[in-house]
């Protein structure tokens, strides 16, 4: 993993704690134990990274919510 998308995996995170109320470390985990996070944010980073945070939002929580994540 890069630094770039070290950067942008922790700023998803955070972005997804907001949103859902809960802890980065609570997220995090959700992420990393769906594989969402190295499957998805890390493989689309070059794409993802250049929506706006609504757009990375909605789509992560969309894709949470199929993977059964998150209700």
């Amino acid at each position: 993993m890069t630094y770039e998308q070290l950067d942008f995996t922790t700023y998803c995170i955070g972005l997804l704690a907001c949103r859902l109320g809960m802890n980065q470390r609570d997220v995090y985990d959700k992420l990393k134990e769906s594989s969402i996070l190295d499957d998805y944010i890390v493989k689309a980073y070059e794409v993802l990274h250049t929506f706006s945070s609504d757009y990375i939002a909605d789509d992560l929580l969309g894709y949470m919510k199929e993977k059964g994540v998150i209700e």
